[in-house]
């Protein structure tokens, strides 16, 4: 054996012990995780809190980079491609799931494939709440009020694909009701026209309901959780009235496909650390945010699940992005 190939043969026989302690050593520098909202929402909010922690368990800096456009897809095909060593993370949502159908062209196509879940940091439901106008006092009596008075009821959403949107256009699959939906470039303008009456309803996380609905400008009808929220213990499941309707927004921590399992679960102990943290949960519960603790399983199963009911909903209801 001539002199290169020794030389080759023993890198090839020292890499993956190279690997092994490049993985052991994790972290020993700065981690990156990438929002796909611009600073300010509720998911970066839940971000940095969240990664502050984190930093503190893994005694390495962990920085929050905004990279919003695209329906969150700059931030997540950013990381699908980066190096799978654990230093470029996302911050995922219920959009990789939404994105698969709605915009089949937008990058990572598959999700479940190109990117590593970590684990669940929070999810939200959201509040059906009208404006004063409508005389319904609950959801029964707003289906009612519709079917009396079809295509008149103006539902707002933040925009055509938003998770709030897709919550309105199941309601009105399983209810059978006809209702229109108005779309805004963002929450801020449609609680707005809700506010002053221009549109009649919206399903809203409760973080963003909670001014008009303390100033008395709405009106709480339910929550599209599977029980009463804390902060709103008079206003009742949906799932009372229309069995199994369940609606909430997620989001979660993910690595690029192929970051190594030891990496995985080191990230996924500090991230549990960081959203079972009581001073962490207690921060963001004040502005209406309620930390899961999820594994990467439950992570997995909440992308798995909207992929094929949101998919079957877009496709069965013909929504398209004008």
């Amino acid at each position: 054996m001539n002199r290169r190939s020794l030389l080759a043969a023993t890198s090839l026989a020292f890499a993956p012990l190279a690997a092994q302690a490049q993985q052991e050593a994790w972290p020993n520098r700065a981690i990156t995780i990438v929002e796909g909202y611009p600073p300010g929402g509720v998911t970066d909010l839940a971000s940095r809190a969240v990664s502050e922690r984190m930093s503190r368990e893994l005694n390495v800096p962990v920085v929050v980079d905004n990279r919003p456009g695209a329906a969150t897809s700059v931030a997540a095909t950013f990381v699908a491609r980066a190096r799978p060593d654990g230093y470029t993370l996302v911050m995922g949502t219920t959009t990789l799931a939404i994105n698969q159908t709605l915009q089949p062209n937008l990058t990572p196509r598959d999700p479940g494939r190109e990117l590593e879940a970590i684990g669940m940091v929070f999810r939200t439901p959201f509040i059906l709440h009208v404006h004063p106008s409508v005389p319904a006092q609950s959801v029964a009596e707003l289906i009612d009020y519709a079917k009396a008075n079809p295509g008149k009821l103006l539902f707002a959403s933040p925009g055509t694909g938003a998770v709030s949107h897709l919550c309105l256009e199941l309601f009105k699959a399983r209810t059978g009701i006809d209702i229109v939906h108005v779309p805004y470039r963002g929450g801020a303008p449609a609680a707005l026209d809700l506010r002053a009456g221009r549109v009649h309803a919206m399903f809203q996380a409760p973080q963003e309901a909670a001014p008009t609905l303390r100033e008395g400008a709405t009106r709480g009808l339910a929550v599209t959780a599977a029980a009463p929220l804390a902060d709103y213990p008079a206003l009742p499941p949906i799932n009372q009235t229309i069995p199994g309707f369940e609606v909430f927004f997620w989001q979660g921590l993910f690595a690029p496909a192929g970051t190594p399992a030891p990496i995985i679960t080191r990230a996924a102990a500090a991230l549990q650390v960081a959203t079972t943290d009581p001073t962490i949960r207690a921060r963001l519960a004040e502005q209406g945010v309620e930390l899961v603790s999820g594994d990467a399983t439950a992570l997995r199963a909440a992308l798995a699940d909207d992929t094929k009911r949101w998919g079957d909903l877009i496709r069965d209801a013909g929504i398209r992005l004008e």
